[in-house]
């Protein structure tokens, strides 16, 4: 009788083999198997239009103090930063020129005293007949030449001295210093002084969005300064032309600022609420955004079946999402089980 020996490398494969079968059986088994997914009925509704913008601070009025002619600064008395009162005292020149035009003004003065004495005596001997109307008129024409003379004397003196001490024309805040005390003036402001109380922002809205907006509406606005503490404005203006080379128009917000804690440069995010729309809302849990794109989309179910759906999405609503275009009134949208999903795949819905 003959004896079969089977090789032992033919005996260890068989294992192997068998695994490897179990695992494709395995495989395919979980490949058949009907995914279980959570839906909900989504249905439209209004919903608040909310524009966002960004944009600068800047301040209701802006003076810049300076000079009337090159002067040396003897002194400054505020600091960038600092608040000041309309009036107040800001800087100090040298009175240097001072001195020079109070003496073309004594001189002017005393010009205009002889020459009126002259008058009086011309008209005098005219009134009795010893003298003539040409040579009065002479005198006349002379004494309107000294008065002249003097009121314009005056009026550089006038001028000298309110360049040398020079005040704010206005409350606000100091938001530039460009020189120091020893130096000359130049063509630089010695001082930059921004009325603060209010304050006004300045926001660019597209074409389709400047319909919505009007003077008098208000506004949201935040800054980072501040967190997510919100503030209150109202829209004062919006510009009757357009920026040719972004397409949209300015919009003025002013904003009131009684403790003065918003300043010029401040960063500010705005939120205008332009009306309702009505449109489907749906779950957050339901959109789904795909990789490497920026598109998104939701599974619809219908009939056992889940189709694709690429939406656009717009406000965020709660716990959900406005939707724009993608997804009708009334549909049954997934909103668990989309890992194991494609397009017009057969799902059971969970009970």
């Amino acid at each position: 009788m003959k004896t079969f020996r089977i090789p032992i490398l033919l005996l260890a494969a068989i294992p192997f083999l068998c695994a490897c079968s179990s695992k494709e059986n395995k495989d395919a088994e979980q490949k058949d198997q009907i995914p279980v997914v959570k839906i909900e009925s989504v249905q439209e509704r209004n919903v608040d239009q909310l524009g966002n913008y960004t944009a600068t601070v800047e301040a209701e009025a802006v003076n810049n103090i300076s000079a009337a002619m090159s002067n040396r600064i003897k002194a400054i008395f505020v600091d960038e930063g600092m608040r000041v009162g309309k009036g107040q005292k800001l800087v100090v020149l040298d009175d240097v020129n001072t001195t020079n035009y109070q003496i073309q003004v004594d001189n002017a003065r005393a010009n205009l005293n002889n020459v009126q004495v002259e008058y009086n005596r011309a008209l005098e001997l005219y009134k009795i007949g010893g003298g003539t109307k040409q040579a009065l008129d002479q005198v006349e024409t002379q004494l309107i030449n000294a008065k002249n003379a003097l009121a314009s004397a005056q009026r550089t003196l006038r001028n000298a001295q309110e360049n040398t001490v020079l005040t704010s024309p206005i409350s606000g805040v100091v938001t530039a210093r460009n020189y120091d005390p020893g130096d000359m003036t130049g063509q630089l402001p010695i001082l930059t002084v921004s009325q603060v109380q209010p304050v006004k922002i300045v926001i660019n809205v597209n074409e389709s969005e400047l319909p919505k907006v009007h003077k008098g509406m208000p506004a949201k606005i935040t800054f980072d300064t501040f967190g997510q503490e919100e503030f209150k404005g109202t829209i004062t203006m919006t510009m009757p032309t357009v920026d040719p080379q972004t397409r949209t128009f300015g919009v003025e917000i002013t904003v009131p600022n009684p403790d003065s804690r918003i300043l010029p440069g401040m960063f500010g995010r705005v939120q205008l609420n332009l009306g309702q729309a009505n449109h489907v809302v749906v779950p957050d849990r339901a959109v789904v955004k795909q990789q490497g794109s920026g598109n998104h989309y939701v599974y619809v179910y219908k009939d056992g079946k889940v189709e694709y759906r690429q939406v656009e999405i717009g406000q965020r609503v709660g716990d959900g999402y406005e939707l724009l275009s993608g997804v009708e009134d009334g549909a049954q949208v997934v909103v668990s089980g989309q890992n194991n999903l494609a397009n017009g795949r057969q799902v059971k819905v969970a009970k």
